[in-house]
């Protein structure tokens, strides 16, 4: 089995612990809000902007065994630059305050998984912060595009409100037919037992974001006019 394969099956319980989140499963059945969506968009912010240092991190730290990995973490900082401002810009575009979220704190689950991502690189092995990579992208993949025609119907926004969903699910099936190629490339047991570990946690971590945001009340209009 390779070293993906064996990550994808190592990790799929705590998969199912983010997927299953109320939030997630609520939007797939099109239960949605204005609000409810805003605060997802605020919590992506928060991490996203941390995408590009932690990336330049990850390099710095790597050891001589890993250097090898120098050119494809300069090739995903040159596709990440710039996603964050996607974020403030679908923000205003859906009525709400980017200039607010930019300058406020992240929620705490947001900021305890950004902090053990920075942990991870100084810390530990480096190489965990791939499992962060894992758990980020597979999941937009697998959700993001989905999410924003549910959203999307349902609220009535503009297509300006969604281009971050809707271009990262889209890039995101690039990166991770670069990325499953990449993880079959590491051949170390004890890199591949960090990313493994990290992948299982942040899955967690990033479950509690979900966890962590205003439900819809679907008892009240949907409609983007409604939610006002």
């Amino acid at each position: 089995m390779s070293f993906h394969a064996r990550l994808l099956t190592d990790t799929a319980n705590a998969r199912m612990g983010l997927l299953g989140a109320p939030i997630i499963q609520g939007c797939l059945r099109g239960e949605v809000s204005l609000p409810s969506y805003l605060a997802f968009l605020q919590e992506a912010y928060h991490h996203v902007r941390h995408t590009v240092p932690l990336m330049r991190a990850c390099k710095a730290a790597l050891p001589q065994r890993n250097l090898w990995l120098e050119g494809p973490l300069d090739e995903y900082v040159e596709e990440e630059i710039g996603h964050d401002q996607w974020i403030l810009n679908d923000i205003e575009a859906a009525g709400g305050n980017a200039a607010a979220v930019r300058d406020g704190p992240p929620g705490i689950a947001t900021e305890v998984m950004v902090a053990y991502a920075y942990d991870t690189v100084s810390r530990g092995n480096p190489l965990g912060f791939f499992g962060m990579v894992h758990v980020l992208e597979g999941t937009s993949v697998s959700l993001a595009l989905l999410a924003a025609d549910q959203i999307q119907a349902r609220l009535q926004l503009p297509d300006a409100a969604f281009s971050y969903l809707r271009s990262h699910g889209t890039l995101d099936k690039e990166h991770v037919a670069h990325f499953q190629e990449l993880m079959d490339s590491i051949q170390d047991a004890g890199d591949q037992a960090a990313i493994v570990h990290a992948a299982r946690v942040f899955f967690r971590l990033y479950g509690d974001v979900f966890r962590g945001l205003p439900m819809p009340d679907t008892a009240q209009p949907s409609s983007a006019e409604g939610a006002r």
